[in-house]
């Protein structure tokens, strides 16, 4: 059964590992004997076009832009710098925020920024978790960008301020 359409053109959408999209159209195809719905996107920053079929969007993690609620409970989240000492190896200390970075959930790519941003505080990171804390702080900037409204610079001040104080 085809799931009804939940974005629309105009619409955006956060994308799993590439951050806030805009959709830019829905797009009925037949294959075989079967009607299929896909969503085209356009990722903002980088242009990149992605093309992912409707049955899945939910499945593979595409998800509406932060609404009031989630951006409070997140910048709580950031302001939380009790967090454990991560005694692991740096490379697997990377695999595990890689993961949270692939999920496309607000929450666990901020953990990683706020994780690697605190650890950075208070020791040299390696050149693949300084790459990974400027991912995940890009991805939360778009995304919180556009949600509230905000230019990148003051929502990049903003969760820095949280974050380091």
């Amino acid at each position: 059964m085809q799931r009804s359409v939940r974005f629309r053109p105009g619409d955006k959408a956060v994308y799993p590992a590439h951050g806030v999209a805009d959709v830019v159209d829905v797009e009925t195809k037949t294959i075989g004997d079967q009607s299929l719905a896909f969503y085209h996107l356009r990722v903002h920053g980088t242009g990149l076009k992605i093309i992912v079929p409707v049955e899945k969007a939910e499945e593979n993690g595409m998800r509406p832009v932060a609404d009031e609620d989630e951006i409070d409970e997140l910048y709580e989240l950031l302001r939380d710098h009790e967090v454990p000492v991560d005694r692991q190896t740096w490379n697997r200390r990377y695999r595990g925020f890689m993961e949270k970075i692939r999920t496309g959930s607000l929450f666990e790519i901020a953990e990683v920024y706020r994780d690697l941003a605190l650890l950075g505080s208070q020791k040299n990171l390696s050149h693949g978790e300084r790459q990974m804390m400027r991912t995940a702080r890009e991805l939360l900037v778009r995304e919180l960008a556009v949600a509230k409204d905000a230019s990148e610079d003051e929502i990049a001040s903003e969760i820095d301020r949280l974050v380091l104080n």
